[in-house]
């Protein structure tokens, strides 16, 4: 069922399922997309943990702010998601975009993190250059460019081959996302820099990487791997969607890093 943050602005939708006294796992999702990426991996975690997952604003139900936004402001948002499912303290696990907000947590948040999973990300994502030239696409385009655009990059050509309708579904939540809320998440990744705060991460670590992604590649996982201390790099063969694609391997690596459980893994593949 749904669930808003109250009290506080944004007003932020999220989900909790699974048993409230299991092991807490919060889920960001990335750029232009919303909550229900992360559909297969919650079906296959929430017997087992308490399942938090909600739309970063600007995305889904959530609401979106004018202007833009920092990971400051999507990093204190994903605290207030927490406060509202009365989590103290979770495993956070966050691709791409939600990936830098998981990094954020574990610099600035640490007593609220039990562990992360940064899946797909970077502290450093891409140039300023890159993200207002995309900025200026949106504005001057729309989303429905950009979701096609991004496909490409999301997916490998073999994966988009054999499960088009899952491509076909993560494209129309970019085109559907609210022009405002995805510039706003531009400007937050433009300007975002974590690496200076990555020393300072405690919180056991997967750092997770695909080893066909072009936009956070390997080069930039192991990076991040190298400057949290006890982290760990792992690798799956995909593009930039990796829960996507390889959602059996993705939530087994996330369920043996949240509290070492060797889980049934679904096979039913993409999200619904």
């Amino acid at each position: 069922m749904d669930r808003f943050t109250d009290g506080v602005s944004p007003r932020l939708r999220y989900v909790v399922s699974g048993p409230l006294d299991g092991e807490p796992v919060l889920l960001s999702h990335s750029l232009g997309t919303r909550l229900e990426l992360w559909d297969a991996l919650a079906a296959t975690l929430e017997p087992h943990y308490c399942v938090v997952r909600y739309d970063t604003r600007g995305h889904g139900e959530s609401d979106v702010p004018t202007g833009e936004y920092s990971i400051d402001d999507l990093g204190r948002d994903a605290v207030a998601v927490l406060d509202a499912a009365g989590v103290t303290d979770a495993h956070m696990i966050g691709i791409s975009l939600g990936g830098l907000t998981a990094m954020w947590l574990g610099i600035n948040a640490p007593s609220r993190v039990r562990s992360l999973v940064v899946a797909n990300s970077a502290a450093r994502v891409g140039t300023p250059g890159r993200w207002e030239e995309r900025i200026a696409m949106v504005r001057d385009r729309g989303l429905g460019p950009v979701s096609d655009m991004t496909m490409g990059g999301w997916f490998t050509p073999e994966f988009a081959e054999r499960d088009p309708a899952a491509v076909d579904r993560c494209r129309q939540m970019i085109a559907d996302c609210d022009p405002a809320g995805y510039i706003g998440c531009c400007a937050a990744l433009r300007e975002a820099d974590l690496r200076p705060g990555l020393p300072t991460i405690a919180a056991p670590t997967i750092v997770l990487a695909g080893e066909r992604d072009p936009s956070t590649t390997v080069a930039d996982a192991s990076q991040v791997a190298a400057a949290i201390a006890g982290s760990r790099l792992l690798t799956l063969p995909s593009a930039h969607m990796s829960v996507i694609e390889f959602p059996e391997d993705f939530a087994r690596i996330v369920a043996g890093h949240c509290g070492g459980r060797d889980l049934p893994i679904r096979s039913s593949g993409s999200p619904a």
